[in-house]
């Protein structure tokens, strides 16, 4: 395994703390939000991190949401993950929402709000054929290794104690 990867960083908020581990060894690096925030239940913002970076080729950097703010608050990505493509120059932005229907959550100024993890990507070169080659998987896909006792309802329960559903989905 070779050293760690250098990788360009540009604070756009000067008072922005870098990027930084929370534990060696983790995948990914904590990224801050500069502005405070209130979300209501349902509402969703793009909340600005203060830092641009320009990866190597071959790189490409994704932003995860944390699990933390997930479990206590609510708080999804829209887009999870994120993708920072190398040739991206501007600033990181995520884009959060609160998924909890009766609380309404803050974000206050460098508060942590989701994980940049850089990973090296292919590029691929796509060849058309008439048909693939087959596979032990094949086409089975959305719920086809089971795993779930209601993997048989062909319904998603959304209200509380499962009194509303969508069909199809």
């Amino acid at each position: 395994m070779s050293g760690p990867l250098d990788v360009l960083i540009r604070r756009v908020d000067p008072e922005v703390p870098l990027p930084a581990r929370a534990h060696p060894g983790d995948a990914g690096v904590d990224l801050v939000t500069t502005e405070p925030a209130e979300l209501a239940p349902g509402e969703r913002a793009v909340l600005a991190t203060g830092v641009s970076i320009a990866l190597p080729d071959g790189y490409a950097a994704f932003v995860h949401p944390r699990s933390g703010l997930a479990a206590r608050c609510g708080v999804a990505m829209v887009n999870a993950p994120g993708t920072i493509d190398a040739g991206y120059r501007g600033e990181i932005k995520v884009i959060v929402i609160n998924l909890d229907p009766r609380e309404s959550v803050r974000f206050q100024r460098f508060d942590r709000i989701a994980q940049l993890v850089v990973q090296r990507v292919a590029t691929v070169r796509f060849h058309e054929v008439a048909e693939l080659p087959g596979s032990a998987r094949a086409t089975g896909g959305f719920g086809s290794t089971g795993g779930h006792a209601d993997a048989g309802n062909s319904y998603a329960a959304v209200g509380p104690g499962g009194t509303a559903d969508r069909k199809g989905q």
